[in-house]
């Protein structure tokens, strides 16, 4: 397994150009990808990475979570973010960072990390696999204070396309009922997103625009399945435990602008949260929030 040290995190600015590049007929990546590909075993890594606190707080101000010293369990996903985008360009990496979807996701928080903390980050990807709806790869971060782990990071993408599983049976389609009655109604709209692209530094063009969605065939722009992970702690997130593993499934994208209802409702010692859609009940978001240990 080789290693490729940063000093500094790549911007947008360094990452987007490269993926698109990936996306050009005869020069980017395959339409198609094998199922035996192969996944580089490179791990991109990181030390003394310091959380911009101007950053973090408008990170906070677009999803609504709680800014004070302690690292909220989203912004994790933020942190290694860069990283995972700069694996994913390496021309070697099978997939396109454009296109592929975010489907799971899930953040394990072995303790309360306070932001003035630094950090060291190390990124790979694992686990290439077959599912009905195309390809799954998994991006694998974790996080150090000088030699202790205190944060694991799973992200779960899916490239499109036919796979020997594609016959396979499918689970039940999602439930179009009037949803429930909310503990939140979320709303959000292009300019929030952007606030939330800005701080997060996802500017995937599916989020950006409703002329650059329409190019991946959305009719709108959508909001980040990230966003909404986070937005969902907002009323929660100061009542969890320093050690925490958060999951989360992504389910139908929420095209912009949009209210959704949100739920967060006490289990096994932790939370459960939905986001639904209001009129037809379906799930954008399905996710859990346990205590390690």
């Amino acid at each position: 397994m080789s290693t490729v040290t940063y000093t500094s995190l790549p911007g947008p600015a360094q990452i987007y150009p490269k993926a698109v590049a990936a996306m050009l007929p005869v020069i980017g990546k395959p339409a198609r990808v094998s199922a035996d590909a192969v996944v580089p075993d490179t791990v991109h890594r990181i030390e003394n990475v310091r959380i911009d606190l101007d950053q973090l707080a408008d990170y906070c101000h677009a999803t609504g979570l709680p800014f004070g010293s302690t690292v909220p369990v989203t912004y994790l996903f933020v942190l290694q973010f860069p990283l995972a985008m700069s694996a994913m360009v390496d021309p070697k990496f099978p997939l396109g960072a454009i296109g592929s979807v975010h489907i799971e996701n899930t953040i394990e928080r072995f303790r309360a990390i306070g932001v003035d903390e630094p950090l060291t980050i190390e990124t790979h990807a694992e686990n290439l696999r077959e599912h009905r709806k195309g390809l799954l790869v998994d991006m694998i971060s974790e996080f150090f204070v000088g030699r202790e782990r205190v944060a694991r990071q799973t992200s779960t993408f899916l490239k499109q396309q036919r796979t020997s599983l594609s016959g396979g049976e499918r689970g039940p389609a999602p439930k179009e009922t009037a949803a429930p009655s909310p503990d939140r109604v979320l709303s959000v709209d292009l300019g929030l997103i952007r606030k939330y692209a800005e701080a997060s530094g996802d500017r995937n063009p599916i989020h950006m625009a409703d002329v650059t969605a329409k190019a991946f065939g959305f009719n709108q722009a959508i909001a980040h399945g990230m966003w909404t992970a986070a937005a969902s702690l907002a009323n929660i997130e100061g009542a969890l435990p320093g050690a925490v593993v958060y999951s989360v499934r992504f389910g139908k994208p929420i095209l912009l602008p949009a209210k959704v209802n949100a739920y967060a409702s006490h289990a096994d010692g932790g939370y459960d949260v939905s986001v639904l859609n209001r009129k037809k009940g379906y799930p954008h978001l399905t996710g859990t929030v346990r205590r390690i240990g």
